[in-house]
């Protein structure tokens, strides 16, 4: 074919970035199918996304290839997704691939019946092994269609398991969390941090975790995880020494050499961790990564408006003209002394820049050689502003401007609490702003939510759970910061949008799509933490929260709902619970309320500086709440289940107080 295919017409960046291919893509909806059954051929599904490297690699390969996409074009109907817009269509087609071959990623590559069901897929194949794939399909669409049916009949009973697990009758004791806890410890690295080998992911579910563990359990063991796993992702090139905020993932066990990718969704988690981590010991260092990483956010991904784009490449133009993974972020020891002059040794020992590189000839600037040394004198703090002044002169990563409802309330969750903690105002003005643009743009005229906004095409897509539960949250804890009623109101819609139309009345938690979305093969709920939490343990989180500030015992009693539905899944994959079992222990140790009445800013503060995971707080603006009908003008008081202890009006009081509720 000639000329742009379909996708043309798209807004997201991934699918435009495959409008030029020669293959006849079609973007996922119900024209593709029909054109699947009236051609009687499968459906070959691609899924990926802007910023992966592999995904890139795939498409010059394959997709941009003219031999490739006749073949394609001859035996498929062929069809793109961009898993960001739609992660409900890339969650059923993942557990497909995952069941038929153990492992997952992307690019992502799944053969469907014109009805859309899975019959086989994997992940990134070359030109030669794709070439060879597409002629075995072929042939055995049309001459072993028995072996179909059987490999579509086993797909189907894996990929439909999440929809029916059935609940614990019970909400899981610290026996569970302890079991986890052990499995956490066993496969810690006791020399780089983090868990596992390569490559290696950040996990910040489980970091929080044992976060609340070190600092209120008071275990050293934890606490060791915890400062290890922090003190060497800050130190790999996994962090951007220069810019601030942290690629995707390291394909080494020491955090070394990242994919280069910057996804907004680990900025909010990552920055969250080293917050928290700072509001429990105090070090500077873990509040400079936090700086940093809100100010590469606030810097390259907000939008005009108040959004966060989604992400950055990892892929840029190198010297050659060609795009090259790293290129932005990569240096030569030349190159810093060209910027440098004299000044450079100094600056080419602190970050580790060596002649001989520590990637394709090229050097990531690193800290590895000195963990935990990160506060900068004042000359490398000058060197670092005139190397990221010279980095930003050289072609920048691309960057994907789409505003996801989910990132950027987990975005705003982080931004918030952040605010909220070290009292920057610049910080709580850019956090009511996102606020304001999510509860502007990314609703419809219906009132409902949507899930993805572009400034061309506007909102789009229906919401899923995924976003509900990250916007309640994030609106909870906006109007705790801000003291602001208004957002705990938008809270209350975003929480009853999600139990109207996402609920399962018959064993709990909330399904992925809602009861009125398109209807997909299966309908399946997110029950495990992935490379964000899962929508059910952002659900359990944000829904305790808001019933313990709004007296709304409904929300109650649906977060305890949620905790026993994922109970019995807990045991089979320990890593992908922290979220959850952080809701779990909150639940636990119960939901401290404080309200502050009146002008006592004083107050105010003690409560938000510290790290108080447990603790909600309502000030400023009144609202429907039993809080408020506490009407003592100049006081504080600390509540559980509304049962008020005896209002203080000191801060060393409050502490005490709050510290006898913890249970020491």
């Amino acid at each position: 074919m000639t000329g742009p295919n379909r996708l043309a017409s798209e807004t997201s960046p991934y699918l435009r970035q495959h409008a030029d291919n020669p293959v006849d893509w079609y973007a996922w909806g119900p024209e593709a199918s029909a054109a699947a059954r009236e051609r009687n051929v499968p459906i070959l599904l691609s899924v990926g996304y802007s910023a992966c490297h592999w995904c890139h690699v795939m498409a010059h390969e394959c997709f941009e290839d003219d031999e490739v996409a006749a073949a394609m074009n001859a035996s498929f109907v062929n069809v793109k997704v961009d898993r960001e817009e739609r992660p409900d269509v890339d969650s059923i087609y993942m557990e497909a691939v995952q069941a038929m071959t153990g492992r997952g990623g992307w690019p992502m590559t799944v053969f469907l019946t014109p009805e859309g069901k899975p019959f086989y897929g994997g992940t990134y194949f070359p030109k030669p092994q794709f070439l060879q794939l597409l002629a075995a399909i072929d042939n055995v669409w049309r001459t072993k269609r028995d072996d179909v049916d059987k490999n579509v009949a086993e797909l189907m009973k894996a990929i439909t398991s999440t929809g029916t697990a059935e609940p614990a009758k019970e909400i899981p004791g610290m026996g569970e969390v302890n079991a986890v806890l052990q499995a956490l410890a066993n496969n810690f690295d006791k020399e780089w941090g983090g868990f596992g080998t390569a490559p290696k992911f950040p996990n910040a579910m489980n970091l929080e975790l044992l976060l609340r563990v070190a600092v209120f359990g008071k275990s050293q063991g934890a606490s060791a995880i915890v400062t290890l796993s922090l003190d060497t992702m800050a130190a790999g090139g996994i962090y951007d020494h220069l810019g601030g905020g942290f690629a995707r993932y390291s394909v080494d066990q020491q955090w070394l050499v990242p994919h280069f990718e910057k996804m907004l969704y680990d900025q909010a988690l990552l920055a969250r961790v080293y917050l928290h981590a700072w509001q429990g010991s105090g070090e500077a260092r873990f509040l400079q990564v936090l700086t940093e990483t809100i100010g590469y956010v606030l810097r390259d991904l907000r939008l005009p408006g108040g959004g966060f784009a989604s992400a950055e490449d990892a892929d840029s133009i190198g010297a050659d003209g060609e795009r090259h993974e790293g290129a932005f972020s990569t240096w030569t020891p030349a190159e810093v002394r060209a910027v440098l002059g004299d000044a450079a040794d100094e600056a080419l020992e602190w970050y580790g820049i060596t002649d001989d590189g520590n990637f394709e000839g090229r050097s990531i600037p690193n800290r590895l050689h000195a963990r935990g040394r990160l506060i900068r004198p004042p000359s490398i703090d000058a060197a670092r502003n005139a190397l990221f002044a010279a980095r930003n002169l050289r072609p920048r990563p691309l960057l994907d401007d789409k505003v996801l409802t989910e990132w950027n309330g987990l975005m705003l969750t982080t931004l918030a609490e952040a605010a909220a903690a070290t009292g920057r105002a610049e910080w709580m003005d850019a956090a009511i702003a996102n606020g304001e643009f999510l509860l502007r743009e990314l609703r419809g005229p219906d009132g409902r939510w949507r899930r993805s906004w572009q400034l061309e095409g506007g909102a789009r897509h229906a919401a899923l759970a995924n976003d509900l539960a990250a916007v309640c949250d994030a609106f909870t804890r906006l109007g705790e910061a801000s003291g602001q009623a208004r957002w705990i109101e938008a809270a209350r819609e975003a929480a009853d949008e999600l139990l109207d139309h996402f609920w399962d009345p018959q064993r709990g938690g909330v399904f992925t799509t809602a009861d009125d979305a398109e209807e997909l093969i299966v309908r399946q709920k997110d029950l495990l933490d992935n490379a964000t939490p899962s929508a059910n343990s952002i659900a359990a989180t944000a829904l305790a929260r808001l019933a313990a500030l709004t007296g709304e015992m409904r929300y109650a009693h649906q977060a305890d709902q949620i905790l026993q539905l994922l109970a019995p899944l807990v045991g089979k994959s320990p890593a992908a619970f922290g979220y959850y079992l952080a809701a779990v222990d909150r639940r636990r140790v119960g939901i401290a309320e404080v309200a502050i009445v009146g002008e006592r800013p004083d107050l105010v503060r003690a409560v938000q500086r510290p790290y108080l995971p447990d603790v909600v707080l309502a000030w400023g603006e009144p609202y429907d709440s039993p809080l408020w009908e506490l009407r003592q003008d100049g006081f504080a008081y600390v509540c559980q289940n509304y049962a008020c202890q005896a209002p203080q009006t000191t801060v060393e009081g409050l502490h005490e107080q709050l510290t006898s509720l913890r249970g020491g």
